[in-house]
């Protein structure tokens, strides 16, 4: 097939979370290559008439859709799945409803309530306003549309009893999370990672992931931070591995966190493949943090170690991808 590569539009001096969309393009390029298709790559701006151009001159048979961000922000990522869909091309992953809703972490987590799958509690700098009583417990600040853990740090987690505080502290992060933050009850327990890869209109859960925090000092937060992600130079990078081996004694919450993610799968109608996180609280009570939908697909990141514990190996876990791509509705 002639397959396009759809990726984010990064400069030269970007950062490592953002460059790794470039690596990601050429790592899928040379497995697509060894499975007999031709490729080219096509940056994704907000220039949508030059891009509709570009792909219509391309004339592909399947778009491989790697934009994470469009315009610096990835509150408009869905516009990548929403042209494709405009111009009936067959793409992989999610789509433009599954994108959407998924990016926004505020809108994930009122559809998780909804469909009552255990979320932590969370707020809004909105909804503090209109909160009087008193808060209880630890709170996380994190980013509403931006992933790669943008903006966290140790400093993240804070306990404070006062909405108004609370509220102030969110409004002065602002510009380090992408413009728009909300605070989520920590969870402090174990983090768990399910990579979820499609087949045929059904769903496969993926050997799990546990990120172990080896050596962290005595009160120092158990997360996985930025730097833990992307700063190799750091103690978090090498001292939060995954982990995918787990003693019988856990075979119960195992099974309850692939079913939570098979759940979150069908709610949120996704496609192609994805990956939900979870922490487990001191109780054994697991909690969604978020769902990733077209999580990252570099040789190193989790989706494809979970992906080298079944056999499927790098290449096969692209096909399977590819597969789900062509056969999409």
């Amino acid at each position: 097939m002639q397959v396009l590569i759809l990726h984010d539009d990064v400069p030269a001096d970007a950062p490592l979370d953002e460059l790794d969309n470039l690596v990601q393009a050429e790592a899928i390029s040379t497995a697509l290559a060894q499975l007999g298709h031709q490729t080219r790559q096509l940056p994704f701006t907000l220039n949508l008439k030059r891009v509709e151009k570009a792909i219509r001159q391309a004339k592909p048979d399947l778009v491989f859709n790697l934009v994470e961000t469009a315009g610096g922000t990835g509150r408009l990522t869905y516009l990548a799945p929403a042209l494709l869909d405009g111009l009936g091309i067959a793409y992989t992953g999610a789509g433009t409803d599954a994108m959407f809703s998924t990016s926004s972490k505020v809108l994930s987590k009122k559809i998780l309530e909804e469909h009552r799958i255990p979320t932590p509690a969370w707020f809004t700098p909105e909804t503090l306003l209109e909160r009087s009583e008193p808060l209880s417990g630890s709170f996380i600040i994190k980013s509403v549309w931006e992933d790669a853990s943008i903006g966290i740090d140790d400093s993240s987690i804070m306990t404070l009893a006062s909405p108004a505080a609370l509220r102030q502290e969110m409004v002065r992060r602002l510009g380090q999370l992408g413009g728009e933050a909300f605070a989520e009850s920590y969870v402090d327990g174990r983090e768990f990672n399910l990579s979820l890869l499609g087949r045929g209109g059904e769903v496969d859960v993926l050997p799990p992931a546990e990120i172990h925090f080896v050596d962290f000092a005595p009160g120092k937060p158990r997360i996985v931070n930025y730097q833990a992600k992307w700063d190799e130079q750091s103690h978090e990078f090498h001292h939060t591995p995954r982990c995918f081996e787990f003693p019988a004694s856990d075979s119960g919450l195992l099974d309850k966190l692939a079913g939570l993610a098979r759940h979150c799968w069908a709610v949120f109608g996704l496609t192609g493949y994805a990956r939900v996180d979870f922490r487990v609280d001191r109780a054994g009570n697991p909690w969604v943090l978020e769902l990733n939908a077209n999580p990252c697909l570099s040789p190193d990141a989790g989706f494809m170690a979970a992906a080298d514990r079944t056999g499927l190996g790098f290449v096969g876990a692209i096909q399977r991808i590819v597969q789900e791509g062509v056969g999409r509705p």
